[in-house]
């Protein structure tokens, strides 16, 4: 029992896909059955349940038990790898950060950047989960830490504050709004009105704002993905609250008009989350430190990224 058979059957698990894992393992979807097979008759049970009319992986009931048990098995060894590269006094070893979309690709990119210039010898994975699964995936080991919108503690989980994104209102070219300067809530009265989905955070923090505002809005879609709303209100279906850095771009080429909120201004909080009580690799402390020190990564950017917005 290998840690490369370990890890496909963390791949597996998240990939739902033996042809997937092949992919992110190099090798050819029959050498993943392969190992699959060997750890089976290692093991004398069956993990992962073939075919049966069902599309992709499923495990049973031992192959769950392996499953733990391979996470935590592969998290001790990363660990591991990074205590021996610390003894030397060098930062190195593999460091896995999971975040969300809207900030992963927009105000994290600054921070990633430095980081790898700083610490080429770190083997960092980035990877954009749903604010669901980072929390899930925190808990269960396979992430060092998760950046996410709007967080919240958990009996298992610390927050670390990064700071606000400041948020804007999207609409098209042609909107009645899009020679404006500004606009008020009251402005948003009875507008179409592109959402995230209800399970993202994002979503509670504009439903209670515009609440709050006695404002009334008819959702006509939500998505999960930020760049998804910013097409759709392109096109002209609705209007939309997102965070200022990520339309940056599409202000600048005005493919989107970008609305500062006068009067009543939203921000939307950021922070990093960590376990509760797991020890912090160099690898892992650095990445923070970093990432606290970056300006572009947290408030100071956003609202600079706003007032060019106006």
């Amino acid at each position: 029992m290998d840690l490369d058979s370990l890890r496909i059957i963390v791949d597996l698990s998240e990939t739902k896909s033996f042809s997937k894992t092949a992919e992110r393992s190099f090798m050819s979807q029959s050498a993943v059955s392969q190992r699959i097979r060997a750890l089976e008759i290692e093991c004398g049970h069956v993990l992962v349940e073939r075919g049966k009319g069902r599309p992709g992986a499923r495990f049973t009931e031992a192959g769950e038990v392996l499953l733990i048990g391979s996470r935590e098995i592969l998290a001790r060894a990363d660990s591991l790898k990074r205590e021996l590269t610390e003894l030397s006094g060098g930062v190195g070893g593999t460091l896995r950060v999971a975040t969300v979309y809207s900030i992963g690709l927009h105000a994290l990119t600054p921070t990633v950047s430095r980081f790898l210039a700083e610490f080429p010898d770190v083997n960092l994975h980035l990877e954009y989960l749903r604010t669901d699964r980072i929390y899930d995936s925190l808990i269960d080991g396979t992430i060092d830490c998760g950046i996410v919108a709007c967080p919240r503690e958990r009996s298992r989980i610390e927050v670390v504050p990064l700071g606000d994104e400041t948020m804007v209102v999207i609409v098209p070219p042609h909107d009645i709004l899009a020679k404006r300067r500004t606009i008020t809530t009251s402005d948003l009265d009875g507008r179409r009105f592109i959402g995230f989905d209800p399970e993202i955070p994002t979503r509670a923090l504009i439903d209670e704002y515009l609440r709050r505002s006695e404002v009334s809005v008819t959702v006509v879609q939500a998505f999960d993905n930020i760049e998804t709303i910013k097409r759709v209100v392109e096109i002209g279906l609705g209007i939309a609250i997102v965070p200022a850095t990520t339309v940056e771009r599409e202000a600048r080429d005005r493919t989107l008009i970008v609305l500062p909120l006068d009067g009543a201004p939203l921000a939307r909080p950021t922070g990093v989350l960590l376990r509760k009580g797991r020890s912090r690799g160099r690898a892992l402390q650095r990445f923070l430190d970093v990432l606290l020190a970056q300006p572009s990564a947290t408030a100071a950017s956003l609202d600079t990224a706003g007032s060019a917005l106006v």
